[in-house]
Formats: C-alpha cells, sequence, structure tokens
C-alpha cells in the first residue's frame, strides 16, 4: 500500500484552519486515504473530527496511506499540502 510520512508544518499542527483545508483536499481524492501518527490505529483523512482527535502538532510526524488507481497522486497531494504552512495559506487566501 502506497504511503507517505511527513512532517506537519503548520505553525497550529493539523488544528482549525489547517486542518479543515487538510480533510477538504483529503475528501476530493479518488481514492480513501488514512492519516496517523507513530504507531496509532489510521483514521479516514477525510474526517475532520478524526484528524483532530491525532492531536497532531507543529513539526509532528504523521503518515498518510491510500490504495487504489490515483493513489499516488492522492499522497503527493496530500503530503505537499502538510509539508505547507497551511496557516499561513489560511490567513492570505
Amino acid at each position: 500500500m502506497p504511503s507517505r510520512t511527513v512532517a506537519v508544518a503548520s505553525a497550529s499542527g493539523l488544528h482549525a484552519r489547517p486542518a479543515a483545508l487538510f480533510v477538504k483536499a483529503a475528501k476530493a481524492q479518488p481514492v480513501a486515504v488514512t492519516i496517523r501518527t507513530g504507531e496509532k490505529k489510521p483514521v479516514p483523512a477525510g474526517s475532520m473530527l478524526h484528524v483532530l482527535s491525532l492531536g497532531a502538532g507543529h513539526g509532528a510526524e504523521v503518515t498518510l496511506e491510500a490504495e487504489g488507481e490515483g493513489a499516488e497522486e492522492a499522497l503527493d497531494v496530500l503530503a505537499a499540502m502538510l509539508v505547507t504552512d497551511l496557516d499561513a495559506t489560511a490567513d492570505h487566501g
């Protein structure tokens, strides 16, 4: 199963607006994507409550996984979002 492990770049981590932007993008992907921190159980990346429950702060490493046609591209898009400061994007977007 394809996966990407990246560090969360947003100053506030995956909380509030950065999480909302990430979840919206995850829902738009052609495949189901999961996200997890460490060895915790993966949760749906398209669920705001699940993403917030990770408690992924600034610099936390998260792993994205997806399977099926379009999985690699979906992971590339979402990983690129996580390594961007979404706080800055949200403030100016």
